[in-house]
């Protein structure tokens, strides 16, 4: 059995594969790929969806689904998330994530891929998580529980890669999405990231190569990846699996906060109560079907010299990851030094004197983004 674990990166595209994934899930399965459930909600829902696909009485909304009704359940979108997520919780006594509720343990969990294997026979089985980028740095062992799963099976890996500059605005904004304080990119924020695997691709990166010594190990630049098509199409071109025709195409499955957009929702989350804080976020998240926010690329979040500090920090990962492709990994890599051309003030201060005050969704939020106005006006 083929074996072929996306391992990471955040960002780059994992969320859209693993809807594709998903929402195809029984017709990959026909063609010999099982992107196996890892808990009962996952399993019960894949078996209503078999059930609803094998009765052509049932109208399409049914077929969709049975008589579900809303948003899929995470566990059954992301399984392997929920497996990566219990796993790290076990590791460190931590928590998983509340949208992933209910998780059996993590013996339990690799039990159930392995009975789904056992009896399906796949010839091609895809373990699909951005979490596991965490296991590298702090968490090897993890690897080789991975691993583990399908012992006897050809593993290859696969993981996208974004350049640095580029990926830490989008982290950076997927945090402040989920309410995190934090500090803003050009305060603090970005230097602190340079020792974490947001930065060191090579702490996540390496302890996977080294573990699975001789398997295809393929690691794409997310650039690459969209001149491909996107994901989903990179993903099955270089994992060489077969991609049936006919199925339903990846849609766009995580929008990103603009830019311009970031140090509201920063100093919402800092200065708001929670509730408050979290319809900020929403509106900004929103807000482009009546706001014009300067356009991510043209906006400067961190300044000529910390940029220039970043690019040094960044050169010896960047000769392990050329190194490792035998070529220049981010062709690009100098344009990490150009400082684009409307600096993060000013862009925010575009945003704020755009927002109708009518469209705020409360009293508390319309006070903040007031306050806001007139500082960035000053």
């Amino acid at each position: 059995m083929k074996v072929t674990i996306y391992f990471g990166h955040h960002k780059v595209g994992s969320t859209a594969l693993q809807s594709f994934l998903f929402r195809n899930q029984l017709e990959l399965m026909d063609h010999g790929l099982l992107y196996p459930g890892v808990e009962s909600e996952s399993l019960a829902y894949t078996l209503s969806r078999l059930h609803s696909a094998r009765d052509p009485g049932l109208d399409r909304q049914r077929q969709l689904g049975a008589a579900r009704k809303g948003p899929a359940p995470m566990n059954a979108r992301e399984p392997h998330n929920a497996l990566a997520f219990q796993m790290l919780a076990q590791a460190t006594e931590g928590k998983v994530p509340p949208w992933h509720a209910g998780l059996p343990s993590v013996g339990q969990m690799i039990r159930t891929i392995r009975l789904q294997a056992q009896f399906l026979r796949p010839e091609a089985l895809v373990l699909c998580s951005e979490v596991m980028a965490n296991f590298g740095l702090r968490h090897p062992d993890l690897i080789n529980r991975i691993a583990g799963i399908v012992p006897q099976g050809a593993h290859q890996l696969y993981c996208v890669l974004r350049r640095p500059d580029e990926y830490l605005v989008s982290w950076h904004a997927q945090r402040l999405r989920f309410g995190d304080k934090v500090l803003s990119l050009s305060g603090g924020a970005a230097r602190r990231y340079v020792s974490t695997l947001h930065f060191n691709y090579t702490s996540f990166l390496d302890p996977w190569v080294k573990h699975f010594d001789g398997a295809p190990v393929h690691v794409r630049n997310y650039a690459d990846v969209l001149a491909a098509g996107g994901s989903v199409e990179d993903f099955f071109e270089e994992t060489q699996l077969t991609l049936p025709p006919g199925l339903e195409t990846a849609r766009r499955a995580n929008e990103s906060m603009p830019s311009a957009a970031m140090e509201i929702a920063r100093r919402g989350n800092e200065d708001l109560p929670r509730e408050e804080a979290d319809k900020l976020r929403h509106y900004l998240l929103t807000c482009r079907d009546h706001l014009k926010p300067v356009a991510n690329k043209d906006v400067e979040m961190f300044g000529a010299s910390l940029r220039a500090e970043l690019r040094e920090a960044f050169e010896p990962v960047h000769s392990y990851l050329s190194a490792h492709v035998g070529r220049p990994f981010f062709p690009d890599l100098e344009d990490m030094t150009r400082v684009r051309p409307i600096p993060e003030a000013e862009a925010v201060a575009d945003l704020l004197r755009q927002i109708p005050h009518k469209r705020l969704p409360s009293d508390a939020v319309r006070a903040f983004i007031t306050t806001m106005t007139r500082e960035h006006a000053a």
